[in-house]
């Protein structure tokens, strides 16, 4: 049983267009001129109990919009849209008690209270049994490490403290599924992969589903072996994250680093240049012909040092986002 389904979802906003200066603003008063900004445009997708996928994007491709009609905060132009069985847009509190959404760039913590006491309106908010409640804080708070500055203003912590507080106080009525849009912008790559590990735990402890929206594509590639990806509003691939990067790259990266300058024209023969400033090179080699091209570049050149990488999943998503089709 999917729980969360979506069929044929549009959201179109109707977007007054002026022109500039004085003449527009009396001409837009007179005879305005509208169009539609189609920010989800007929998506489908499933998703079933305890999975964690990935929903990735550029900016305005529809990620944060799908997020918010499946919160309840956008009724839908058209289309199907149901969470646990209830439509999100009735505001039932039933379902409203079952999911939470977690914006890393909104905040939901009192700036001026200790994160605590947010906490605690929260329990009320979700009407929490106090064992529960206590329970719910002491277990959040040692798996994301932040007993100790519970009782501290907000305002005075830092940003990856304040996002693992915000995460707790998400998660206090123990929900069964997540929305989190972008909850690891901002942070240092300590705080990334604190924040990447509790998901993780929290998706295995709990059975929690999730949909992760994310422009780290570290996020995306530790976290989620199913990927969704949207552009300009309609879904171009909906599948393993594993088979996308086969399809996308059917090659390795050899990265080398030369003891004396080498020339440019001397390594196009052994594939695509990626890099190359004379003393370091990045080359793009079919994977079968890896082995015996490592060997001719050992031989022909002084080499300090040889790499081989798999090319980054940032580069293999904006392969796709250039097709526009997979």
């Amino acid at each position: 049983m999917a729980v969360i389904l979506v069929k044929n979802l549009k959201k179109y906003y109707r977007v007054n267009q002026k022109e500039p200066g004085l003449w527009g603003s009396i001409k837009s008063l007179i005879a305005r001129k509208y169009y539609d900004v189609k920010a989800v445009n007929g998506i489908s997708f499933e998703i079933k109990e305890g999975e964690l996928v990935g929903f990735i994007g550029p900016n305005g491709a529809g990620k944060t919009t799908t997020l918010k009609v499946l919160s309840g905060l956008l009724y839908p132009t058209s289309g199907s849209v149901r969470v646990l069985g209830y439509e999100p847009f009735k505001r039932q509190s039933i379902l409203q008690k079952q999911f939470s959404l977690i914006m890393g760039q909104k905040n939901q913590l009192w700036w001026d209270l200790p994160p605590l006491e947010s906490f605690l309106l929260n329990k009320e908010i979700y009407e929490i049994e106090d064992s529960q409640f206590k329970k719910k804080v002491n277990e959040l708070s040692e798996m994301l490490e932040v007993s100790d500055i519970l009782k501290i203003q907000v305002r005075k912590l830092s940003l990856g403290q304040r996002m693992k507080c915000e995460l707790i106080a998400a998660l206090l009525h123990s929900p069964k599924v997540l929305f989190l849009d972008e909850p690891t912008i901002g942070l240092d790559v300590v705080a990334q992969k604190t924040m990447r590990d509790f998901i993780k735990e929290y998706n295995k402890k709990f059975k929690a589903t999730i949909i992760l929206t994310s422009h780290y594509m570290g996020d995306v590639k530790e976290l989620c072996k199913r990927v969704i990806i949207i552009n300009q509003g309609k879904i171009v691939y909906d599948g393993l994250l594993e088979k996308i990067v086969n399809r996308f790259a059917p090659f390795k990266v050899i990265s080398i680093d030369f003891e004396k300058m080498a020339e440019k024209e001397e390594l196009a023969e052994f594939g695509k240049l990626d890099e190359f400033d004379g003393i370091h090179a990045k080359i793009q080699v079919n994977k079968d012909e890896v082995p015996d091209k490592t060997s001719r570049l050992l031989s022909k050149f002084e080499v300090a040092d040889l790499t081989i990488e798999d090319p980054s999943i940032e580069s293999i998503i904006r392969e796709v986002f250039s097709n526009g089709r997979v």
